[in-house]
């Protein structure tokens, strides 16, 4: 007797397939299935099965359901196969050997490949494992946001098997093979930046340079109109390896036909292209963005972006206000094309952000802060908040809409500060900028220290715009300082980056989340505002539910957009189970659980186990004497790390001694606590 979980829920013993009855009934089993050999609460089942308010009959219902599973079994022979559906008390147990459920034997085939060590091997184990799926994950179960989430979990465990698959083909010089596999994965879940890098580094080893540049472009698009945001580390670096290939002469390693010619941007058989997979000549053309890349053909000139680019190449230097019109020069700055240098002038500003409402006020301050040329100074603002709160749709915004008022150009780099592996070296981010600045290649300095005294220099007597997003800490972010008194520097940080405040005189712009107002006008901005009008007092309680933050919101408004039939009171009732939230606030391998995660790896161990104290707070309020007996330290030891995560935007001062964490950081801190134990999940950070 098997069990499938891996498309249609389906019971086969022999050649033949048991009759499972209804949708309901087969929900039920999956729910059973999906936690064998543990007691599932009656109910947890009820929760599952009804989308609506169940009805009064519910419990006489679903104990009718598992009668009749039972049943089933019975008469296919369950008792011999060592299964048992047993009741206890107001829940329910199946019994099994766990290897008869194919989303079990998945995961073990899964559990042993090991693409890059053993790729030779791992190829027929991921090929099985992948052979076990039969359709979409629960098909036939009922609708509700339970089995939404669990097939969503498991088409993720399946999408990561088919990105282990393409790795373990790219590792044996199988490049054709690669991209066949992960193409029509990639097809389907455009927004899945592991699957599109793989298939890049696939499409160029087999020679297809600019269908791997276009492929980059293209989910870049579709991430900032989708979800507001910028390409993640993984995709980003498949990108720069192409990028640096190039400039290096590199190219085909594979079988495949040469590049040259118009090659497709779609499947491994090719179509058409317009771009010619040159750097800074496909998509935006951003060639360097202060992430590694260089520009392949050993310049530095990058395209105009957008209408800043021809506000600067008519010489309009006026700033854009808000309503659209254009403002007057900034105080200090000076009119015409500020140096009259004829030097390159870099364009390397994101896209403005999609659907970007509010924060007036923070972009009134980046502009007090920015535009003051009554110091002689070159002005510096920090950015500063939690997780998802939106400061670098924020400081790109701003940047865009004063871009005319720097015509020598604006510079941006991500600093990988909280993401996953490495930040990004002040070393690496100066030689993209002397680079985009018009430096030689063979001229610019391989130590952080003569790269940023060249850096200053250039920019001296420039008007120019420098946007250094997700900074880790001020050391990190003082190399790449212009210094010349008509540039303007913006920081974005989750930390508040004091040390800039103290030596460089930075100005601190904090962002909060937002208001129930504002996040409901931006779920209407995201679903449109019909939608939330017929149900105010559920978008307010969506609001509520991620905690004012944009990026759960946007992430909530993307479950509501893939089920244009849900109102928003489905979602809200779905989250209300704290059990789900985090799960359901992810778009893709993007979401706030994600955006802790990254905030949390910062911490020592010491400051990861105190916020994992703090989380079991019954309602998030606490003072430093409650903090330190939560987590067993002593007074001075427990303030010391109220101020770091306080300073890291994890835990709120809201007065003195009185502090809160977020539901959502609460949420998150406890799901690491029961995952990794009570030494939380901080491991090297130093707290910084």
């Amino acid at each position: 007797m098997e069990f499938s979980l891996l498309g249609p829920i389906a019971v086969t013993t022999g050649s033949a397939e048991l009759s499972l009855g209804p949708a309901k009934r087969r929900s039920v089993l999956a729910l059973l299935l999906l936690q064998p050999n543990t007691t599932v609460p009656l109910e947890q089942l009820i929760d599952s099965l009804w989308e609506e308010e169940p009805p009064e009959h519910a419990r006489t219902v679903v104990q009718g359901h598992v009668s009749r599973l039972r049943a089933t079994l019975a008469e296919g022979g369950a008792e011999a196969y060592g299964i048992e559906l047993a009741t206890h008390g107001s829940a329910y147990l199946l019994r099994l050997p766990e290897e008869l459920i194919d989303a079990h034997r998945f995961g073990e085939l899964v559990a042993l490949a090991r693409p890059e060590a053993a790729p030779a091997d791992a190829v027929p184990l991921l090929r099985e494992a992948l052979g076990l799926w039969r359709g979409p994950a629960l098909t036939g179960t009922v609708t509700s946001p339970p089995f939404a989430a669990a097939a969503h979990a498991l088409e993720e465990r399946r999408l990561t098997a088919v990105e282990a698959l393409g790795r373990a083909h790219g590792t044996l010089g199988e490049h054709e093979q690669a991209a066949a596999i992960l193409y029509s994965a990639a097809v389907n879940h455009p927004l899945r930046e592991g699957l599109i890098a793989g298939l890049m580094r696939a499409l160029f080893h087999t020679g297809r340079q600019s269908d791997a540049l276009e492929w980059f472009h293209r989910t870049r698009r579709l991430l900032n109109e989708e979800l507001g945001v910028d390409p993640g580390e993984r995709l980003r670096g498949a990108y720069e390896e192409i990028l640096r290939a190039e400039a290096a002469g590199g190219g085909r390693t594979g079988a495949a036909k040469p590049a040259g010619g118009a090659r497709g941007t779609g499947g491994p058989s090719g179509g058409t292209s317009s771009g010619d997979g040159r750097s800074g000549t496909s998509g935006d053309g951003r060639s360097a963005t202060g992430s590694g890349a260089r520009p392949v053909d050993g310049t530095a000139q990058a395209p105009v972006q957008g209408s800043t680019g021809t506000d600067d190449a008519r010489g309009d230097t006026g700033t854009p206000g808000t309503d659209g019109t254009r403002q007057g020069t900034p105080a200090g700055g000076r009119g015409g094309s500020g140096s009259g240098r004829t030097g390159a002038s870099p364009r390397l500003l994101p896209r403005p952000p999609a659907r970007f409402l509010g924060r007036e006020d923070q972009l009134a301050a980046l502009t007090t802060v920015l535009t003051d040329g009554t110091t002689g100074e070159s002005p510096l603002a920090v950015v500063a908040g939690p997780a998802g709160v939106g400061k670098t749709a924020c400081a790109v915004q701003w940047a865009h809409l004063y871009a005319g008022s720097f015509p020598d150009g604006q510079l941006f780099a991500d600093l990988r500060g909280f993401g996953e592996g490495d930040e990004a070296a002040p070393a690496e981010i100066l030689g993209d900028f002397l680079l985009a600045l018009g430096t030689p290649p063979e001229r610019v300095p391989s130590s952080a220290q003569a790269a940023s005294a060249l850096f200053r220099s250039l920019v001296a007597d420039r008007r120019l715009l420098v946007v250094l997003d997700n900074a880790r800490s001020s050391a990190q972010v003082r190399p790449l300082l212009p210094g010349g008194p008509h540039c303007a520097t913006v920081v974005t940080s989750r930390s508040r980056l004091d040390g800039l405040v103290a030596t460089d005189w930075a100005r601190p712009v904090g962002l909060q989340t937002l208001g129930h107002e504002e996040g409901a006008a931006l779920l209407g901005a995201m679903l449109g505002p019909d939608r939330v009008a017929e149900d105010p007092a559920a978008a307010r309680e969506l609001v509520d539910l991620c905690d004012g933050l944009p990026l759960a919101l946007r992430a909530a408004a993307a479950q509501l957009t893939a089920r244009p039939r849900w109102r928003l009171a489905r979602l809200a009732a779905a989250l209300r189970d704290e059990r789900r939230r985090l799960a359901l606030l992810s778009a893709e391998d993007t979401g706030i659980a994600a955006a802790l995660r990254m905030s949390v790896a910062r911490l020592s161990a010491d400051d990861a186990r105190l916020l994992s104290a703090l989380a079991t707070s019954a309602d998030g309020h606490l003072n430093a004497s409650l903090a330190a007996a939560l987590a067993g330290y002593d007074p001075e030891r427990t303030q010391d790390g109220l101020d770091r995560l306080t300073e890291m935007h994890l835990v709120d001062e809201e007065a003195t001694d009185v502090y809160t964490i977020s539901t959502l950081t609460q949420l998150f801190a406890r799901d690491e606590r029961g995952e990794g134990g009570e030494s939380g999940t901080g491991g090297t950070g130093d707290g910084s």
